[in-house]
Order: C-alpha cells, then sequence, then structure tokens
C-alpha cells in the first residue's frame, strides 16, 4: 500500500462534480488554484488527490490532463456516459479501451478514428482497471468518446459496427491520450444515463439530475480502494 501518492480526478459536468464535493466534505476539501475552475483537493488514506471540474468536452478535458500530468502519479475520470451495446441505463462501464470516433482521416485512406503516426487507441491502466473489477459490478469494454452528443439511433449503430463501442462520453478518450504520451496510469468509471438512441436527452437530464450523489459515491469508494491498494 502506498502513501504520498498524488491523485489526479477530472470530472466534465458540474452536476456530476458537486456531489462528489459533497460526500468528501468530511475530509476538509480545500479550494484549488486551476485556470479559474472550480477544483478542490484533499487528503484521503495518506495520498493527495486533485479533483478539477474541468468542463465539457475533448479540449477541455485534454487541458485538465495536461494540467494534471506533471502533478500526479494517476489521473482517474467519472462521469455519465451514453450506452452503446451490452450495457444498461444505470449500470457501471468499466473502460478498458478508449477512442475518438469523431476524428476521422477516411477520405484520404486511414481507418475511422486512426493518428498517421501514433497511437490512437488507448488502454486503461491494468492495476487500476483490476481494482475496479474487483470493487464494482461493471461492464469492461470500448468507450469512445466525441465532441457530439450521440442522441440517434443511426449513430449509435455506426458506433457498435465500427468500434464494437460499449459505451459513447465526450472526455475519457481525450484524457487517455495525454496519460499515454505523460506515461502515467488512468481509468475512468463511467455510469450508463442512456441508450444513446432518440430518447438520450431526456434520459441523460433525468439519471444527471437525480442519480448524481450515487455516482459521487460510488466513485469516492474506488477512490478509497485505490488509495488503500496501490
Amino acid at each position: 500500500m502506498s502513501k504520498n501518492l498524488k491523485i489526479g480526478v477530472i470530472v466534465a459536468d458540474r452536476d456530476e462534480y458537486i456531489p462528489f464535493v459533497n460526500e468528501v466534505s468530511p475530509y476538509n476539501p480545500q479550494k484549488y488554484d486551476y485556470y479559474n475552475r472550480e477544483a478542490i483537493s484533499f487528503e484521503l488514506s495518506g495520498n493527495e488527490i486533485i479533483c478539477l471540474n474541468c468542463g465539457i468536452g475533448k479540449v477541455n478535458a485534454a487541458t485538465a490532463a495536461a494540467f494534471l500530468a506533471d502533478k500526479c502519479d494517476m489521473i482517474l475520470n467519472y462521469g455519465l456516459s451514453g450506452g452503446i451495446s451490452g450495457v444498461r441505463r444505470g449500470e457501471i462501464s468499466l473502460p478498458d479501451k478508449y477512442l475518438e470516433h469523431d476524428f476521422d482521416l477516411t477520405a484520404i485512406g486511414y481507418k475511422p478514428c486512426e493518428k498517421p503516426g501514433q497511437e490512437y487507441i488507448y488502454s486503461a491502466d491494468s492495476k487500476l482497471l483490476r481494482l475496479a473489477k474487483e470493487l464494482l459490478w461493471g461492464v469492461v469494454g470500448t468507450a469512445v468518446c466525441g465532441d457530439r452528443f450521440v442522441s440517434n439511433e443511426k449513430d449509435r449503430e455506426f458506433l457498435q459496427n465500427t468500434f464494437g463501442a460499449v459505451s459513447c462520453d465526450m472526455e475519457t478518450a481525450a484524457v487517455a491520450s495525454v496519460c499515454s504520451m505523460a506515461d502515467i496510469p488512468f481509468m475512468a468509471i463511467r455510469r450508463i444515463s442512456d441508450d444513446a438512441g432518440d430518447t438520450a436527452v431526456e434520459s441523460y437530464t433525468d439519471m444527471n439530475k437525480n442519480e448524481g450523489e450515487t455516482l459521487g459515491q460510488i466513485f469516492l469508494k474506488y477512490l478509497s480502494f485505490v488509495c488503500e491498494q496501490f
């Protein structure tokens, strides 16, 4: 069991961030200086946790990851995701692979999401993934990420058929990309809010409003386990 680790946590949506802040109030979280955005730090089992509310989307997420990369020993993410295949609303997705579904150079001969001359399918850290599987009842599979809220059947089928995706979101692959370049461990814990189909907007709004606190509790449980086991 390690102590004195610095663990970065990236949360996109403020409605997902605030319930976690409330959950960790017994640890006396302090405001943290992060580009005039909301952020906190606190101690958990002898480790420093830095949690950033980065804002929605890949640019915001990558910026947060780059900010944390030279400060932290690992980076974690949690949030809500659309369900693509093999996972139901309310379930936990434990992505083992991350890719950007909206990166597209197919017009000049590359595969969907392929980035010339560099890695473009990123992997979760094996130990962090193992700990998540030990602790949480979740579905393991590929998370696809893009700067678009997927909300129709055609796009959902494309993501399933092209990438074998389990879930979709707007941040994970961006964070995974930075962590891969910085050679630091990364893992995301995502809860399925909708089916990425025609009713996705209504389902996401309902889940975000009513079950964000539960998501915060789940992630704090995982974070505590990481602090104990890593």
